[in-house]
């Protein structure tokens, strides 16, 4: 289970940090992802809800003190080995990584098994808690309303 644990703890940070919404994250791709030296890095989305014209966007995702997407990718990448195709995959019941990438879906459904766990009630979350949550935060810590916009894409 410790796969499954790896894989959702960056899947969550992730989504979270840089308030990606689920299709967004199931598209991701190693390749697509760009360690920086200054323990940062560059993720490029291939096509999003507001690229119309699918050229694809790159995003920062920053590495922090507590609760680090960086820290959290990187150990996903390590104990999973994967090189190339997507980042986040689905598992079966006995730890086997599938080579295709999540269904939109199942962000939702590994959201709320997670919370569960925890012991929150899974009815207020889903894959789309993710984006809001990251915009609550951001105000909550004085964000204007254009860096927030700015930062989400």
């Amino acid at each position: 289970m410790r796969l499954r644990a790896r894989r959702d703890h960056a899947l969550i940070l992730l989504g979270f940090w840089r308030a990606f919404r689920s299709d967004e994250l199931c598209w991701l791709q190693v390749e697509h992802i760009e360690l920086q030296s200054n323990r940062q890095f560059t993720v490029f989305v291939p096509r999003s809800k507001n690229d119309r014209e699918n050229r694809g966007q790159r995003f920062t995702v920053p590495a922090l003190k507590r609760l680090c997407p960086v820290k959290a990718y990187e150990a996903w990448l390590s104990i999973s080995g994967l090189q190339q195709r997507p980042v986040f995959r689905a598992l079966d019941r006995w730890g086997h990584l599938a080579s295709e990438g999540l269904y939109v879906d199942s962000v939702s459904r590994i959201l709320r098994q997670v919370m569960l766990r925890s012991g929150l009630e899974v009815e207020c979350f889903s894959s789309h808690s993710l984006r809001p949550g990251f915009a609550t935060w951001a105000s909550d810590n004085g964000w204007s309303q254009k860096a927030l916009m700015e930062y989400v894409g």
